[in-house]
């Protein structure tokens, strides 16, 4: 999760994570999710960018926002190793087995990705470079991270102007090629990532404060 600033594209770089014990507990999903029928739309460009609307309501990004606010957040570093993503923010990145599990199963998400439509764009595990391990029900599995997803907590109605998520299909900076997807509060966005990644970058926030809640989608072996 973090409050955004500018970024470019490039391979990305990997703050330690915080444990989960020593953090507060996560707001509930207050109401009760999902508050919509959740359909994942691929982008009509690419099948490599989805989004799901109201993913979130407002008032829990709110929620999720106040939280993150009061939690000790990290600023990326003003130099990054080389071949690393610039990025300008401040973050937190905890292992949380618990919290994904209900993100996974209290949302909808479960059921919004296995629609008969879209199920087969998660069903590839063909990337193994990014072979984690991860917990199931308190055993570790093995497993191959595939999709990046972004939880938007703000957006322009939250005063955010910028930071959009832009992709380029032909891995070149030609805006006249470039997927711009624009901040709106409470939408989840996800993208193909590893060996199948497009090149992408966060545009610049020139006003307010852009929230994102990050995490991975876990194809197990």
């Amino acid at each position: 999760m973090a409050r955004s600033k500018p970024s470019k594209p490039s391979k990305p770089q990997q703050p330690a994570p915080s444990s989960s014990s020593s953090l507060p507990p996560w707001p509930k999903f207050k109401p009760p999710l999902p508050v919509v029928d959740l359909f994942p739309t691929p982008h009509p460009l690419t099948n490599k960018v989805v989004t799901l609307d109201a993913f979130f309501p407002r008032s829990l990004c709110r929620d999720y926002v106040a939280h993150l606010s009061a939690l000790p957040l990290q600023t990326t570093p003003g130099t990054p190793r080389r071949g690393d993503a610039v990025r300008v923010n401040d973050r937190l990145q905890t292992h949380d087995a618990s919290f994904a599990a209900a993100l996974w199963e209290k949302t909808g998400l479960r059921e919004a990705l296995l629609q008969d439509d879209v199920a087969s764009l998660w069903n590839r595990p063909d990337d193994e470079s990014n072979n984690v391990a991860i917990e199931v029900d308190g055993k570790t599995v093995q497993a191959r991270t595939t999709w990046t997803l972004l939880l938007y907590l703000t957006g322009a109605s939250e005063g955010c102007v910028g930071g959009q998520t832009v992709f380029y299909p032909h891995d070149r900076q030609s805006e006249a090629e470039a997927i711009c997807v624009s901040p709106q509060t409470g939408m989840l966005l996800l993208h193909k990532h590893g060996d199948d990644c497009l090149l992408h970058e966060g545009r610049e926030v020139r006003a307010g404060e852009k929230w994102v809640l990050r995490t991975d989608l876990c194809i197990k072996h």
